[in-house]
């Protein structure tokens, strides 16, 4: 996104990421509908996240950032907006973290919410009791980001297991994850075991437009591919990229 000031305890800073440029990478990549995660440089500022929700009522949705202690009547700005969820994130500054995290699950009980998790994967066995307690869906970013060679590890399992017992996950980010690079083949196994895990709460994400990636940028179309190798049944695969995310965002199913 463009067009506001970045927070000064920011992590990286961004090129500029126009939403019409997300939804060119939509069309081209076959997505009628569409995600779009607060990005961490912009802090608790959701301003551009709203204005391009505003925009496409029909198409998109959002997960915002927000203090535990919004005032009320701003929750309720962002759930008219289109917000259906809410991003912790303790990877880089400007996320909220999980200090207050009985406050936010209050919150997503109170708007149909649910709480998407950005967190180290070392922090996943620390979390896991915590979170497999919320009463609202939980939702791990970019596989937990359990990298290529910790996917049978106590990270792994962790993920697995916490996926099978009723958590959501992202099969985002292959290009982080992966030791070897394009064309992440050593991300496979996991994306799979996560797949089987829990085929009904798995939902594929882009990560579009990949921001504080050091590594050569990858293409959407590429990481499809990805999700095609790792889950080539069919019927798996379309409730991964339509019939579970629709259920979990909120969108009205195309008519046949």
């Amino acid at each position: 996104m463009i067009g506001r000031a970045y927070i000064a305890g920011r992590s990286y800073t961004p090129r500029p990421a126009p939403a019409a440029d997300y939804l060119r990478m939509l069309d081209a990549t076959g997505m009628q509908y569409g995600v779009l995660v607060q990005v961490s440089v912009h802090g608790s500022d959701n301003t551009l996240l709203l204005q391009a929700l505003r925009e496409q009522p029909g198409r998109l949705r959002g997960i915002a950032v927000a203090p535990h202690d919004l005032a009320h009547a701003e929750w309720e700005t962002l759930a008219a907006a289109g917000v259906v969820g809410l991003r912790l994130n303790t990877t880089t500054g400007g996320g909220v973290g999980v200090a207050a995290l009985a406050e936010y699950e209050a919150v997503c009980l109170e708007f149909g919410w649910h709480l998407q998790f950005l967190v180290e994967s070392r922090r996943l066995p620390e979390l896991a009791p915590g979170i497999s307690r919320l009463r609202v869906p939980a939702v791990f970013d970019h596989m937990g980001y359990v990298h290529a060679g910790q996917g049978r590890g106590v990270e792994g399992h962790t993920l697995r297991a916490l996926v099978r017992d009723g958590a959501w996950v992202k099969l985002s980010g292959a290009f982080r994850n992966s030791e070897a690079g394009p064309p992440y083949d050593d991300t496979l196994e996991f994306t799979a075991a996560l797949a089987e895990a829990g085929p009904q709460r798995c939902v594929w994400g882009s990560d579009w437009p990949h921001v504080s990636f050091r590594g050569r940028m990858p293409n959407p179309g590429d990481l499809l591919d990805v999700l095609g190798r790792a889950v080539p049944d069919t019927q798996r695969r379309d409730a991964i990229l339509a019939t579970n995310a629709q259920r979990l965002y909120g969108f009205t199913p195309p008519a046949a």
